[in-house]
């Protein structure tokens, strides 16, 4: 790599007009197919004994004979290669064999089915069908052993100054402890940065909660760099507002409306859900935080003395739960509710679901990090009318433009 042409590297970046990682990972696998093909034509040079256009040297009357096409699976996708073949069928290529489908390595292959969910005795199995290999269990946990320094070092990685939103939700998981099942919240932060581009900033599975755990993990973020945020959407965490207040004072909350209307139907009877949902349904798509409350009292009137416990939720926490109203609709739509995260919990649950129970901490902690890596390296795109939504930020957070 020292000696690699940078200048030739700039050309390139330029001539080939490259925006986006997407751009430059599919520029990689094309030189990485154009890499095996000539070190094919190598072996061939070899095999035959002369170089391509000089025939004046060959002593052999075996000759090349175009190519073939085969797709292979790579670290980089699945990459057509042309293969060089010989008019007597005689080259054997070592680079990549005869009937050989995937070039990828056998550690690479592993630990890319186990981020899809494949339990080590799938993966076993999948090895043996494809390529006869015997791996034990126990070989195959050690290879997936291997991302745990990757884990941390993700972990701990230096985030931006400053996000827009930070989501934080969490997905409970069956984990194996002190011979014992216990059910583990894996906490997951998701942040929206100045450029309008998602990240996951962090995960954390929960050995309690309160103000007191809240604020290690919000104190972990701004030792990492986190030195404002303008929102945090949340779930009802316990301790989570006083924590935010005591590290981020600035920061607007804003408690996730979607989770507080399940909370609040989970006492309904089933007759009265329908009619129930309607009329809730005028509290939290009123137009102002004033609008809001009337509705909120008109449907205590009504509702009030059959479901008390539904609407005392919703008045206990009146002040985050209607935050979102002092914005304008684009930028309600990003924080009334946790869904952007939920989405993300929901291609976990996918991943995770043939596992039924993992057996410590780091076994989730590992497969939670290869599947979000998958699911991250589609994020390419920045959130739609994000130059509008940013600019109304920038009035509404003077601080802001500091770090803009």
């Amino acid at each position: 790599m020292g000696n690699f042409d940078k200048e030739a590297m700039k050309r390139l970046v330029r001539e080939r007009k490259l925006k986006t990682t997407e751009d430059a990972e599919n520029l990689v696998k094309e030189l990485f197919g154009d890499i095996i093909k000539e070190m094919l034509e190598t072996e061939l040079e070899e095999e035959l004994g002369y170089s391509k256009h000089d025939y004046r040297n060959k002593e052999t009357d075996n000759s090349r004979n175009g190519y073939s096409k085969k797709t292979v699976n790579t670290s980089y996708g699945k990459i057509e290669l042309s293969i060089p073949r010989d008019r007597k069928g005689e080259f054997e290529p070592i680079v990549v064999k005869k009937h050989q489908r995937s070039i990828a390595s056998i550690e690479d292959q592993i630990l890319s089915m186990y981020a899809r969910g494949m339990t080590y005795r799938d993966i076993q199995a999948h090895l043996k069908d494809i390529y006869g290999s015997e791996l034990s269990t126990e070989s195959i946990s050690r290879i997936t052993d291997k991302i745990i320094p990757i884990v941390s070092e993700w972990r701990n990685r230096p985030l931006e100054e400053v996000y827009t939103i930070i989501y934080m939700d969490a997905i409970f998981f069956k984990v194996s402890e002190n011979n014992q099942i216990r059910n583990k919240a894996l906490y997951i932060a998701f942040g929206i940065n100045l450029e309008g581009m998602k990240d996951v900033l962090g995960m954390w599975i929960a050995q309690s909660e309160g103000s007191k755990y809240w604020l290690g993990v919000l104190n972990e973020l701004k030792n990492r760099g986190v030195k404002g945020v303008m929102f945090f959407s949340i779930d009802g965490l316990k301790g989570m507002e006083e924590a935010i207040e005591a590290v981020y004072p600035q920061a607007k909350i804003q408690r996730c409306v979607v989770h507080q209307i399940r909370y609040s139907m989970k006492f309904v009877s089933w007759k009265d859900k329908k009619k129930f949902a309607a009329d809730l349904k005028s509290v939290y798509t009123a137009d102002t935080r004033e609008a809001a409350w009337n509705a909120l009292m008109a449907f205590e009137e009504k509702w009030g003395e059959k479901y008390p416990f539904s609407i005392k939720s919703w008045k206990d926490n009146w002040e985050s739960l209607t935050t979102y109203f002092e914005y304008p609709k684009e930028i309600r739509k990003l924080i009334y509710t946790t869904n952007p995260i939920e989405s993300l919990n929901s291609q976990l649950r996918k991943v995770t679901k043939n596992r039924g129970v993992f057996p410590n901490d780091m076994a989730l902690m590992k497969l939670a990090y290869l599947a979000i890596n998958n699911i991250t390296r589609k994020w390419t795109v920045r959130i739609n009318e994000w130059d509008k939504i940013l600019a109304t930020l920038m009035i509404e957070f003077d601080w802001v433009k500091s770090y803009v």
